[in-house]
């Protein structure tokens, strides 16, 4: 059996609902175990045992949030040249842009020779003043949907032997 690694960091509840959707479209592929795990939590060997990934953070301060940007280093030297090859894809929270941690996102990938099998879905709140920053997020049905319909695709490919 195949396993999916999510990977997230969330402060505002954003970041973790779009992972909870992707988690939610990878359970409809049964032949594949999906592993959801907050970025504090995940270590090498979430990352070793795992045969795809998907890597869910918000945006904070025109970058990925410091919490995920702490996953990939405690994890980045302990797995490198042990995950070539892999697929992956990535989802961002932001409140404008997104952008810059999706490219950092790719660029920590390119290191691992992960492979990408989709571009980042990045999700604007359009949170821009102090309140509306710190403040709870919701996240959307449409936005949710594109992160479950992510989720499923990549847990179908890895169960097919596509990726």
């Amino acid at each position: 059996m195949k396993t999916l690694l999510i990977v997230y960091h969330s402060a505002t509840g954003g970041a973790r609902q779009m992972a909870e959707a992707a988690a939610l479209g990878a359970a409809s592929e049964s032949a594949v175990k999906t592993r959801l795990r907050r970025a504090v939590e995940a270590g090498t060997d979430d990352l070793l045992n795992a045969d795809g990934y998907l890597f869910v953070a918000p945006e904070n301060l025109a970058a990925m949030a410091g919490l995920m940007k702490d996953f990939f280093d405690r994890t980045y030297y302990p797995v490198l040249e042990k995950l070539n090859g892999r697929p992956y894809a990535g989802l961002i929270c932001a409140g404008s842009d997104g952008t810059s941690a999706a490219r950092q996102i790719a660029r920590i990938a390119t290191g691992w020779r992960l492979k990408s099998i989709a571009e980042p879905i990045i999700v604007c709140t359009h949170a821009q003043t102090p309140e509306t920053i710190q403040a709870a997020k919701i996240i959307g049905p449409a936005d949710l949907e594109r992160c479950r319909a992510l989720g499923a695709a990549l847990a179908t490919g890895l169960a097919m032997g596509v990726f």
